[in-house]
């Protein structure tokens, strides 16, 4: 790992961290129904700018290996998070040669501090079966109550 370094993803960067985000949905076994590629691409800039979105990326040279998001909304306030700011974390991917080096921690780190930069009283993120260690060592709780509805 000689020439890896952390930044801020950067308008630049967008389309490459998109398509990272997407491989990482396929490999966790979403399917490739629609193009979502554009969704992304409105999301990410529309919540970089207004600062309700921060990643954090891996690089090794030119390429990147690692990434992160932070996405920031606020509910009512409530017993578990006082501040009813909630980070919910999403993104985190690194490349497979890249893995097992410690960059999924940093990159955790990192997006947690912006987190609690913001103001935000907790962390959510629904797990890959890979990445459930990771956040358990880390300090995550599973929460069995959770459920989603979706919207058809």
């Amino acid at each position: 790992m000689s020439n890896i370094i952390y930044q801020k993803l950067t308008e630049d960067k967008i389309d490459t961290f998109i398509q990272m985000r997407i491989n990482q949905l396929l490999e966790e076994g979403a399917t490739r129904d629609v193009d979502l590629a554009p969704a992304l691409k409105d999301y990410y800039f529309r919540h970089m700018a207004d600062g309700t979105f921060v990643s954090w990326i891996t690089m090794d040279g030119d390429k990147i290996v690692g990434t992160s998001g932070m996405s920031f909304v606020e509910k009512p306030p409530y017993f578990g998070c006082p501040s009813g700011r909630i980070g919910l974390l999403s993104s985190m991917f690194t490349v497979p040669d890249y893995r097992r080096r410690g960059i999924a921690k940093e990159l955790l780190s990192r997006v947690v501090e912006e987190a609690r930069m913001y103001g935000c009283g907790t962390v959510q993120i629904t797990a890959s079966d890979m990445g459930v260690l990771l956040y358990t060592d880390f300090g995550f709780v599973k929460n069995k109550n959770f459920m989603q509805y979706r919207i058809k």
